[in-house]
């Protein structure tokens, strides 16, 4: 049984960092009194059933109180290539900015497992909340700073910060301008850092290229004791249902648990090196069971005598492999800006562009920033990706 337990334990905990924030009682599920002697309300916000991870939250009403529900309406995203093996290169910063940040999202790429988009938001905050019930979130912000505000705490945002938000959390982002650029990928399965870099107990272990300190959980509960019209627009199954509830859905007055948002800037990955090439899943930052996440930081080149710092060309057989660079010099690519969002197709090789292994021989550091995706099934692109693509990136290969 103990040897169950640990390894269940092992393989499902991606932060099991305990956190609390404001008032609650010494015992759970026991009576916790407001100063007028009436009850707060307590909810389970849990994940996996009852197995996975879960916070207890106290709220001041009901968080049951339905006023109204619009009629919903479709988000699903407009598949141009159902079956892909072509190599495609988008300008993610043609992306349309667009006022209201859910209408802002713009699906590019996914399977039955992800969804990844972007988005560009011109407002600074919208007048209603959203709950994503479909799946896990995280947000790389490349362009912008502010806040998210969530229904247990609030976490400041910066420039290459992820923000991970677990289903079914309340939140809002409040932005500090209007010049804002996200990349976002929307999990179908939980998301959680690599089980290689967590002991049994799920610390993070000492060789892991980032530890709990570099974590930032939410420091500030925002309670607001309102009743009144409050607008809650939740995703479920590519649907929007647009909720409308009496009490405001920010009337925590105090949470514990381990299940909550939390912010990891991608200045904070430690790069590990080596005297050779090192392989993609050194850089590796989040995983599921159908995909990983990855980040390319500044880092100092291989330092073997001989050694060619650039990737040597790779077939990718079982995975689909998307790159979203940030900032720098990509050392593989030639001609790349940022905000351009690469997808190589498994089944099919790839690897450095002409000239790119040549120059990277006897170069000591690169400063290249970029967020990798990729997946363990093929992804189908939407015509927003098609209209995005440069139209002749599976030909920048050959030799002129």
């Amino acid at each position: 049984m103990f040897v169950f337990y640990v390894l269940y334990l092992h393989k499902n905990n991606s932060m099991p960092r305990y956190h609390k924030l404001g008032k609650m009682p010494h015992k759970r599920h026991t009576t916790f009194r407001k100063e007028d002697g009436n009850i707060h309300y307590e909810e389970l916000f849990g994940t996996i059933g009852f197995d996975g991870m879960s916070s207890l939250l106290y709220h001041l009403h009901r968080p049951t109180q339905v006023k109204n529900i619009a009629e919903a309406y479709s988000v699903a995203p407009e598949i141009a290539v159902d079956k892909n093996l072509k190599s495609y290169m988008l300008k993610g910063f043609e992306a349309p900015k667009v006022a209201d940040h859910l209408k802002s999202r713009i699906s590019i790429m996914l399977n039955n497992d992800l969804n990844i988009l972007l988005s560009a938001p011109t407002n600074l905050e919208e007048d209603y909340f959203y709950k994503n019930t479909d799946g896990d979130e995280v947000i790389f912000v490349h362009k912008g700073t502010g806040t998210l505000r969530t229904f247990v705490g609030n976490i400041k945002f910066k420039e290459g910060d992820y923000l991970v938000i677990p289903r079914g959390m309340i939140y809002t982002m409040k932005f500090d301008t209007p010049n804002n650029r996200l990349f976002i990928v929307e999990s179908y399965t939980p998301i959680y850092t690599p089980k290689r870099y967590r002991n049994h107990f799920g610390q993070m272990l000492e060789h892991s290229p980032f530890c709990e300190r570099d974590m930032r959980a939410p420091d500030e509960l925002e309670t607001h004791d309102e009743l009144g019209d409050f607008v809650i627009k939740i995703k479920k199954e590519q649907m929007i249902h647009e909720y409308t509830y009496a009490a405001h859905p920010f009337g925590v007055v105090g949470w514990d648990g381990y299940n909550y948002p939390y912010a990891f800037s991608i200045h904070d990955f430690e790069p590990i090196t080596g005297r050779v090439h090192q392989p993609p899943p050194v850089h590796q930052t989040f995983e599921t069971s159908s995909f990983v996440i990855c980040s390319f930081v500044p880092r100092l080149y291989d330092y073997h005598p001989d050694a060619i710092p650039a990737p040597y060309n790779h077939s990718n057989i079982d995975s689909d492999e998307v790159l979203y660079y940030v900032a720098g010099d990509f050392m593989s690519r030639n001609h790349v800006d940022e905000g351009y969002i690469s997808l190589h197709p498994a089944g099919i090789p790839h690897g450095p562009h002409p000239g790119a292994a040549e120059r990277s021989i006897g170069q000591t550091e690169t400063d290249e920033l970029a967020v990798m995706v990729d997946t363990f099934a093929p992804l189908k692109l939407t015509k927003a990706a098609i209209e995005l693509s440069d139209g002749t990136y599976h030909q920048s290969w050959l030799e002129k």
